[in-house]
């Protein structure tokens, strides 16, 4: 019992220090800067949904699907690198766009572009990206079958703990105001292209490395 309770804490950690939803608030308060309350709410739950997704899914055939399609996990990190770039490229010219006098249809095709931040960048690869993917695949193939439960339970738990953190930003957001929130998203938008660059460079140092070992 000693050594499951052990182990899930290790996952646990594991998962928190990946994915760091602490990090992770400001980031998402950024990128829905614009949004109301209810499409904020709506893009984190859409985002973690597609997060636990992503990450059973590569649980539970994640190498299968590397082989099939050939590819590796420095070449992962570097497109989701050069993804995370882009976008905190775009925050940092603070670019967004705007609709005025919106028809209904306007209005319904503006929810649906915001709530795309839910899948890229914030699902992937922000949320569950190259490391977290890698994390989760690492802990289910340790063992068994109680070993990939834990590793999705971790998970499942990590993501309801993000939830709470990118709703408690709303009062945050409240507190600093439309200014605040414009600089906390050049500053985001800054940190998520340093961020990018990492992957790149990560990438790149693991390609090398697996070119040698060839």
């Amino acid at each position: 019992m000693e050594n499951v309770v052990g182990h899930a804490l290790s996952v646990f950690m594991g998962f928190f220090a990946i994915m760091n939803p602490i990090a992770n608030t400001p980031v998402f308060l950024g990128l829905t800067s614009d949004d109301s309350p209810e499409v904020r709410r709506a893009v984190a739950r859409k985002a973690l949904l597609m997060s636990f997704v992503i990450i059973l899914v590569f649980c539970a055939a994640g190498k299968m699907i590397f082989d099939l399609f050939g590819i590796t996990l420095p070449a992962f990190r570097i497109t989701g690198g050069l993804l995370v770039f882009l976008v905190g490229f775009h925050m940092l010219q603070g670019d967004h766009s705007s609709v005025q006098h919106p028809t209904d249809e306007d209005k319904q095709q503006s929810k649906e572009a915001q709530l795309e931040v839910a899948i890229s960048p914030l699902a992937l690869p922000i949320l569950a990206g190259p490391g977290t993917i890698a994390t989760a695949m690492n802990f289910a193939s340790a063992g068994g079958v109680s070993e990939f439960g834990v590793t999705i339970a971790a998970f499942f738990l990590l993501c309801l703990i993000t939830y709470v953190f990118f709703v408690s930003g709303e009062r945050f957001v409240s507190f600093i105001g439309v200014n605040g929130i414009k600089v906390i998203t050049r500053i985001m938008g800054l940190i998520l292209a340093v961020i990018g660059t990492q992957m790149v460079i990560e990438g790149v140092d693991g390609a090398i490395k697996l070119a040698q070992a060839g």
